[in-house]
């Protein structure tokens, strides 16, 4: 089968299309025809040897999929033929994957492989941001960074799904209508956001901050919170990893809390189907559409890694495997 392989650690460029065997199955795996791969952050960090679970090389990246299942354990309660998203964490760069089958979800009728291949990642990480660790409720606002981007548009979509205001902040004003067609209601640019958002909120502030910028936004993120305003850390696309003076936090009674979603889950698998339960009325009622922005052929997968690398990605990128 074809596939993409990480043979050194010298970033996107150095990544290649290769044929290889495909992938042994066991007894517990699904067996999934890829036909859409997403593009994710950790894959640019594992062209660098820079993420934190380090794989023997070479090896086939890719954590999310969607496809058809070829085959499945007999208790899974899934069937060959069936359409379905995966979340497999690597080996998605290729033909067919396998994945276990608390981390395969199948897809309502209404949902195209294009989208299943654009929730697993993003939209679980911010459903568990969103939900378990701010217990965002209804009628709140939540600001969100990198609001054009892959994670920052689902935060955005999930947030308004959720009933919140969400107020977008794009670095750009070439990315304005990304982060409306996502479902912002105010979009505010990255260079003069604390004072904009002021405005926007009369002076009180946002409920929740969500972040996977960081660098230079984390104070300006702290300053613009309301009364028991929670800071979502949830990564670090802009290089630099911040600082938070821990006094700055008594003022208002803030809260900073980590998006580990890979962290928590691995402890307690069963907590993938539980979302993707919750998940699915919002999918059925087309509330969760992700903006797919640039897609490429399998074999220009390094091209697909450079626009998340060099901050070009608006929208989710996406791989056609077939």
């Amino acid at each position: 089968m074809r596939a993409v392989h990480i043979t050194t650690l010298k970033g996107p460029d150095a990544i290649e299309l290769v044929e290889v065997d495909e992938p042994t199955v066991d007894a517990e795996s699904v067996v999934i025809d890829v036909h859409v791969a997403g593009v994710t952050f950790p894959e640019v960090s594992q062209s660098r040897g820079e993420y934190h679970l380090r794989r023997t090389l070479p090896f086939i990246p890719g954590t999310e999929v969607a496809g058809v299942v070829r085959s499945a354990p007999s208790d899974s309660g899934l069937t060959a033929g069936q359409r379905v998203a995966a979340f497999p964490g690597v080996g998605g760069y290729a033909e067919t994957v396998t994945a276990l089958p608390t981390a395969v979800f199948p897809l309502p009728d209404n949902v195209s492989f294009d989208t299943g291949a654009a929730l697993p990642m993003n939209y679980l990480t911010m459903h568990f941001g969103l939900v378990r660790r701010a217990q965002l409720k209804p009628g709140e606002t939540a600001l969100v960074h990198g609001a054009a981007g892959g994670v920052g548009t689902a935060a955005v979509q999930l947030a308004a799904a959720l009933d919140a205001r969400v107020v977008a902040v794009v670095s750009a004003p070439g990315k304005i209508d990304t982060a409306k067609a996502a479902g912002a209601d105010e979009v505010v640019l990255a260079d003069a956001f604390e004072d904009a958002v002021l405005e926007l909120t009369g002076n009180r502030g946002v409920d929740i901050v969500v972040d996977p910028v960081g660098a230079g936004r984390v104070s300006g993120s702290l300053r613009i919170l309301a009364r028991e305003g929670r800071l979502l850390v949830v990564g670090s696309t802009g290089g630099d990893v911040a600082q938070i003076k821990v006094d700055s936090l008594m003022r208002n009674n803030l809260n900073v809390s980590g998006v580990g979603w890979g962290a928590f889950w691995v402890e307690q698998p069963s907590y993938l189907q539980e979302q993707w339960a919750a998940l699915l009325p919002l999918l059925r009622a087309g509330k969760l559409q992700p903006v797919i922005g640039r897609r490429f052929p399998l074999e220009q997968a390094s091209q697909a890694l450079l626009e998340l690398d060099e901050r070009r990605a608006q929208g989710k990128v996406l791989l056609d495997v077939q």
